[in-house]
């Protein structure tokens, strides 16, 4: 007895679905009706399904399954940001994040932070996802299946959400889970499914080198983040240990590159602490960026047990970004998320101690 394959439903793209359709003796229209309903409308099961019949549906599901994550917990911050907490199907855990932002020119953002591993094999200093070290890399259906989730769970309070924007800033490192994150976003992109603008989603990397020039010829209509956070290769090295393997030099070269290639300003984040938000480390930064087409943007680093690490005071983070326009550098400061549920920058892991709400390691 031959056993068909079963697809993961959400990592499929309409031209793949087509071709189950033809398998299975279906018209093509049907995969293009299977397609809306999944990735536009972010449907959760078969049952919600209403313009394809039953008979059609029961040969479909033969093929193709929803692979869903288990929401385990939601948790809204005082500024109105949510986290969530996934299961996924073999059990790990995923945490990603909704933030919202009201505009009085444009239309209001809805971003989501998502993740695109299961822990982090990078481990930065001031992050609480590297703490856990990596356990895999997340498929195309579940990095998509954050965005379907959370739109799906909140059309019940509000039908007309819609996901604007999306920064692959959660656990993990996208540029190391290269192929499926790149898959996902060309999901995420098309008309009939989440629709998407390429340039409303972004990649935060530590500084993987190869993908970053890769990233530009692949797909430059793409942002791209850099987690800089230290002037010098020594500081960089205890900061994030990736630096060890590309260096600033190496870095700084490939971020020209990208820029020449794509013509798009690249974003540098700098995670400062009490001890390094110094006038001395904005002018080397400064110096360093210098040639650069790039946008600093500063994050006082977030609270995360077991660091160590001081934040440094709003007047010292003025201070410092004064200096660095001075140098004529282009820079802002982040404006802070989710601090109070643990959901900001560097705070993400896979699961919370009930009662006072610390992170704590993965069951």
């Amino acid at each position: 007895m031959i056993t068909m394959e079963m697809y993961d439903l959400r990592s499929c793209t309409e031209e793949m679905l087509q071709t189950v359709c033809e398998e299975l003796g279906l018209k093509r229209f049907r995969a293009a009706q299977l397609f809306q309903w999944v990735q536009q409308k972010a449907v959760r099961s078969w049952d919600e399904i209403k313009n394809i019949g039953a008979k059609d549906l029961t040969l479909l599901s033969s093929r193709l399954s929803f692979y869903l994550p288990e929401l385990v917990k939601e948790r809204r911050s005082i500024d109105g940001t949510r986290k969530y907490l996934f299961r996924l199907q073999d059990g790990e855990m995923i945490e990603c994040v909704l933030m919202d932002y009201a505009r009085e020119l444009t239309r209001d953002r809805h971003t989501v932070c998502v993740s695109t591993q299961v822990g982090c094999a990078v481990g930065c200093a001031f992050c609480a996802t590297g703490m856990e070290g990596f356990r895999r890399d997340l498929t195309i259906g579940e990095i998509v299946g954050q965005i379907l989730d959370i739109t799906h769970f909140i059309r019940q309070e509000d039908p007309d959400f819609q996901v604007t924007n999306v920064v692959f800033m959660g656990m993990g490192e996208p540029l190391l889970n290269y192929e499926q994150v790149l898959s996902a976003i060309m999901l995420m992109n098309q008309e009939r499914g989440l629709n998407i603008g390429m340039r409303r989603m972004t990649i935060s990397t530590s500084g993987v080198v190869p993908r970053i020039i890769q990233l530009a010829r692949d797909n430059p209509q793409v942002g791209l983040a850099i987690s800089l956070h230290a002037s010098n290769d020594p500081a960089r090295s205890r900061l994030v240990p990736m630096n060890r393997r590309y260096p600033l030099a190496q870095l700084m070269e490939a971020c020209k590159e990208y820029a020449k290639i794509t013509r798009r300003r690249i974003t540098f984040e700098v995670a400062l602490t009490d001890d390094n938000a110094n006038l001395g480390e904005a002018e080397a930064l400064a110096r360093l960026l210098k040639d650069q087409l790039g946008h600093v943007n500063l994050i006082p680093v977030n609270p995360v047990a077991g660091t160590g690490l001081k934040r440094p005071d709003l007047e010292k983070l003025k201070k410092f970004a004064h200096h660095l326009e001075v140098g004529g550098i282009s820079v802002s400061l982040r404006e802070e998320r989710g601090a109070d549920i643990n959901a900001a920058c560097g705070q993400l892991r896979r699961q919370w101690r009930e009662g006072n709400h610390e992170p704590i390691d993965s069951i």
